[in-house]
């Protein structure tokens, strides 16, 4: 038996986003969730953390990107997409249809990575309850650690200018950096992680509406010790641009929960379901 329902989500483009609904027969929670992916990750990824939060009384959605996954229509090389279009169209498409579903108010964002970091160029930002922001930061390049700090200045500079010139895409998918991107996106990436502030660098370039200033919600960013791309620095540095909202900083250290490791990614894997009460915590309003 299936425990969610395959749907399509329409953008105000027009655009057709792939989603997953997992429904409750009563919910017991006052806010649907929705789970907004990272970069180059499927809706599938979440699939076992959905069904948990689904267990716990929420109703959920989660959802692809457009050019990503099954929200990929046609050849990569074709695709358009952009990060500005997952933050302005379809994480707010996204909202509309779960209100649309649960007749709530406002919707709860769990958003992992790019997920977490677009609330501020959202127009239904005023819809959105709180924020989780699950490995959420600027991601800026100078602030990485590991072997990320040695790959991210390969992959945005080489990689991606090259791969994108040839196939017409940014080639991530043979580095283990998720699903190959969109050539837009990928530009975009190397160029918001290229100075501090992600997608403050856009505004008044190819973003014309901030609304940064006027989010006072609650958000909490998890982030991992040994995350290489969500360092203290980054978040710290992803939160400063909402100074009116209400936000709060929850580190992770792997070996206090048992975990060899959590990274960047590892929280929303089953493996790694012992961390999930400790999200749910945050959930309450």
């Amino acid at each position: 038996m299936n425990t969610f329902e395959s749907l399509w989500i329409s953008c105000k483009d027009g655009y057709q986003l792939a989603a997953q609904y997992y429904p409750t027969e009563k919910s017991t929670k006052e806010f649907p969730i929705l789970i907004c992916p990272a970069t180059g990750i499927t809706k599938n990824f979440y699939h076992a953390f959905a069904e948990w939060l689904n267990q716990q009384g929420y109703n959920v959605l989660s959802f692809d990107f457009r050019g990503i996954g099954q929200s990929l229509h046609g050849k990569l090389k074709d695709s358009n997409a952009s990060i500005n279009d997952w933050g302005q169209l379809d994480i707010p498409a996204a909202i509309e249809v779960l209100l649309n579903r649960t007749q709530s108010e406002k919707v709860i964002i769990i958003g992992h990575s790019a997920g977490g970091q677009l609330l501020g160029i959202n127009p239904h930002y005023n819809k959105v309850a709180k924020v989780l922001a699950i490995a959420g930061s600027t991601g800026h390049v100078k602030g990485l650690k590991g072997k990320t700090k040695l790959l991210a200045p390969l992959m945005f500079n080489v990689i991606f200018p090259v791969s994108s010139f040839i196939k017409g895409y940014g080639a991530t998918q043979f580095i283990g950096m998720g699903e190959n991107l969109p050539k837009n996106v990928a530009k975009q990436w190397a160029e918001f992680c290229s100075k501090p502030g992600y997608v403050m660098n856009a505004i008044g370039k190819t973003i014309f509406d901030d609304y940064h200033q006027e989010i006072q919600i609650p958000i909490t960013s998890f982030w991992a010790t040994d995350d290489e791309i969500a360092t203290e620095t980054n978040v710290q540095d992803l939160l400063r641009l909402y100074p009116n909202a209400q936000t709060k900083f929850i580190e992770l250290n792997p070996h206090k929960y048992g975990y060899k490791q959590i990274g960047h990614m590892a929280m929303f894997k089953k493996s790694h379901h012992k961390l999930w009460p400790l999200l749910e915590k945050e959930l309450a309003i």
